[in-house]
């Protein structure tokens, strides 16, 4: 299995689509793990002509583990959150790539823009903010992210997500209650961590805020979020494409935090087209 090799951290990672394609990495929201990257979104990426890399963020899945079961802070910042995108890279010996990040992903991939600015081709910032302002924060203070976490069985963690993942009535886009429930099982299976999601969140408690730096990044971005959005408002996405000078938003009516395969079409399109145009910049066309 491939794992990075650089500075004692060692992050699992995934490769798939011709070695000759242009690379895109796509990088996951807290807690999650590389599965959250599903098959068929992963498929219309390589059938574009991409290379597509994806990975488990450090504390979670096969990635390295900053503490154990009682540490709550893994003494990192998401400045090296980031720097594991880099670390990626390296290993791959990829100098430049375009960066997707959904929600605490969407973060890292700013924080390598503004640290790394001559790796990142364009951007791609899903569901996630530039900073701590109050108006972008819709989850509350996550207490329970602050405190040693709950252990569950495997198959306490599955019935739990059986229920979450329910069908909700009257939604325009429903919960892939199925794939929750096996995804659920195989994230457990892959390493079950929940403090990892602890550690991972006392970094964002920390993280720099970043709205005035994005003016700097003049790379093609592509800006998506649901207006629906419970966890993180869709100001944000309004702040950081009227920051950014190579911003394209959007705002889509019904959709939550989560991206629902009904729109991975949008997505991958809105991807795709930005991956191009700044292709089409850095040749001189």
């Amino acid at each position: 299995m491939p794992y990075t090799d650089t500075d004692d951290v060692s992050i699992y990672y995934e490769v798939e689509g011709d070695p000759a394609d242009p690379v895109i990495v796509l990088i996951a929201g807290g807690g999650a793990q590389l599965l959250t990257w599903r098959d068929p979104l992963r498929a219309m990426l390589a059938d574009e002509g991409f290379r597509v890399v994806r990975f488990d963020n450090r504390d979670v899945g096969y990635s390295q583990r900053f503490g154990g079961e009682h540490d709550l802070d893994g003494g990192y910042s998401l400045g090296d959150m980031g720097d594991d995108v880099v670390r990626v890279l390296d290993h791959l010996g990829v100098e430049a790539a375009h960066l997707v990040g959904h929600s605490m992903g969407g973060m890292m991939a700013q924080m390598v823009a503004l640290e790394h600015p001559e790796r990142v081709l364009s951007l791609g910032l899903l569901s996630t903010i530039p900073g701590q302002d109050p108006r972008y924060i819709l989850h509350g203070d996550r207490a329970e992210l602050q405190v040693e976490p709950e252990r569950y069985s495997r198959e306490e963690s599955v019935a739990a997500m059986a229920v979450l993942a329910a069908p909700v009535p009257g939604a325009r886009y429903q919960p892939d209650t199925e794939w929750e429930v096996w995804a659920t099982g195989e994230a457990y299976d892959r390493g079950y961590a929940p403090e990892g999601f602890s550690r991972q969140w006392a970094a964002l408690l920390r993280a720099p805020e970043r709205l005035d730096r994005l003016r700097e990044v003049t790379v093609p971005t592509l800006v998506l979020h649901g207006r629906e959005d419970d966890v993180l408002h869709w100001a944000s996405a309004v702040d950081i494409a009227q920051a950014m000078p190579a911003a394209e938003l959007h705002v889509l009516p019904d959709m939550g935090h989560l991206i629902p395969a009904q729109l991975w079409p949008t997505l991958v399109a809105g991807v795709v087209r930005t991956a191009r145009h700044a292709e089409t910049l850095a040749s001189g066309r």
